[in-house]
């Protein structure tokens, strides 16, 4: 593929395009962009657009999370797609959700569901890259994104608003996401080990082996430059050269890190208004997180089930799985208390505006319910990339609504149909992240953040 000749790198640059790119950043030679200097320019120019305050707390339903049993129930649907759970009301008329959500049913003014959303692919890893990406992967399964997650683009676009404390936080990495061809270098930081263990401190805070190489690479590239830059810069012009090394080293050791990190600072009427859970001691350290400037923390919602209702830590609620009502039974009670915490928090600590709690998963669930295992008959749903349900709350957009609607049948949506991509654009509106740049992958083909999809107007 032949690129325009505005974006073809053409050799070697002057002295003083040189000095200019050095004043911009290094990263920006080391993640595939082409080095021409009217777009390092506008990158720069980019900056000063962002929202330098706003962050975004997904908790991960990996697996998949069904929209029927949840924040979309059909209870005049047949029997075999309905489950075994009733809506009840919740504080704003109209709004219904899941019996086993009481304590979210008080506080609906204080989130939105949004109902509508789909995409195209059905498998883990291909529908979470495809979710996270707003692109449609080339193999079923990667076991890493063939595009950069949100997360990732998020990481490079605000690399430079601090240097003392991780951009994106995670506890584990997603199954089809990660950086793709940005780079290791905005994979995010991870942290081992369990919130709610009295033993959890800072220094469960890592990188990946992928990231860690890069920053031996990259500490070389500015030894090589180091003399060059004393001789022909002694004013300082070009001290703005990419410092991922030193910037990690001083997250892994800088005050602020270790204090967001110290959870046992809580009360423990906090801790325990939380619930003494992973989820809910998760939950309240993403909030420490993005208090303490984290912009992205990424909390995969693994949930240990009992014997009886099923054999997986996820929420891939096949028959062969689990017993999927009783898995429901187990999970929400817990996320009924952790939840609600959080959006409680945010809204009197006064982070309603700028901090985004999402919950949701790859996909939806099938609709009719199946009972593929033989031995045990008993009921689970499988994947449902045509129909998905996800809640938010906070993030200065407008709650206490549902968007869009499904059939019947929580089969495909009706009303207000949208693709994820819509969702995407939002949360890139929000930080201020212009979707139609361009990055270049791996062959030097450029790839815009996004090629389609609107922001959720009745949000914003």
């Amino acid at each position: 593929m032949r690129l325009p000749q505005n974006q073809i790198c053409r050799g070697p640059l002057d002295r003083r395009t040189f000095l200019t790119v050095g004043g911009l950043g290094l990263g920006a030679l080391t993640n595939g962009i082409c080095p021409n200097l009217p777009g390092l320019l506008a990158s720069e120019e980019t900056i000063g657009k962002l929202d330098k305050d706003f962050s975004v707390i997904l908790m991960w339903a990996n697996g998949g999370p069904s929209h029927l049993d949840t924040f979309d129930l059909k209870p005049d649907a047949p029997v075999e797609y309905r489950g075994e759970f009733k809506p009840i009301r919740t504080n704003v008329p109209g709004i219904e959700i899941s019996e086993l959500l009481p304590n979210l049913a008080k506080m609906a003014d204080r989130f939105s569901i949004i109902r509508s959303l789909h995409h195209n692919r059905n498998e883990h890893s291909g529908g979470t890259n495809r979710f996270l990406s707003g692109y449609t992967p080339t193999a079923a399964n990667p076991s890493d994104g063939e595009y950069p997650e949100i997360a990732s683009v998020v990481s490079h676009q605000l690399e430079r608003t601090a240097k003392d404390i991780p951009l994106v936080v995670a506890n584990t990495k997603f199954y089809g996401g990660g950086p793709a061809y940005l780079g290791a270098a905005q994979s995010p930081f991870m942290f081992r080990g369990d919130p709610n263990s009295p033993s959890f401190n800072v220094g469960d805070l890592t990188v990946t082996q992928e990231a860690l190489k890069e920053m031996k690479t990259r500490k070389r590239l500015l030894t090589t430059f180091d003399r060059f830059r004393r001789e022909v810069d002694r004013k300082g012009s070009m001290s703005a050269l990419d410092k991922f090394n030193e910037r990690a080293v001083a997250m892994l050791t800088s005050p602020r890190t270790a204090k967001a990190f110290d959870i046992s600072k809580e009360p423990d009427e906090v801790r325990d208004r939380y619930g003494r859970t992973g989820w809910g001691q998760g939950l309240l350290l993403a909030r420490r997180l993005v208090e303490s400037g984290v912009r992205f923390v990424q909390l995969q919602a693994s949930f240990k089930l009992s014997t009886e209702a099923g054999r997986v830590s996820n929420w891939d609620d096949h028959s062969v799985n689990t017993h999927t009502f009783r898995a429901y039974r187990e999970r929400m009670p817990v996320f009924d208390v952790a939840v609600p915490a959080l959006i409680e928090d945010l809204y009197s600590r006064g982070l309603d505006k700028n901090v985004l709690f999402i919950f949701c998963g790859e996909f939806g669930r099938t609709p009719r319910i199946g009972h593929q295992d033989k031995a045990t008959k008993r009921p689970g749903r499988d994947h449902w990339s045509r129909a998905m349900s996800i809640f938010l709350a906070g993030g200065g957009l407008n709650m206490g609504q549902v968007v869009g609607a499904t059939n019947s049948r929580g089969e495909h949506p009706v009303e207000r149909t949208m693709d994820s991509n819509c969702l995407l654009a939002t949360i890139y509106r929000r930080f201020g992240i212009d979707t139609k740049q361009h990055y270049y992958d791996n062959s030097g083909r450029p790839v815009p953040i996004l090629t389609d999809g609107e922001p959720i107007a009745e949000l914003l």
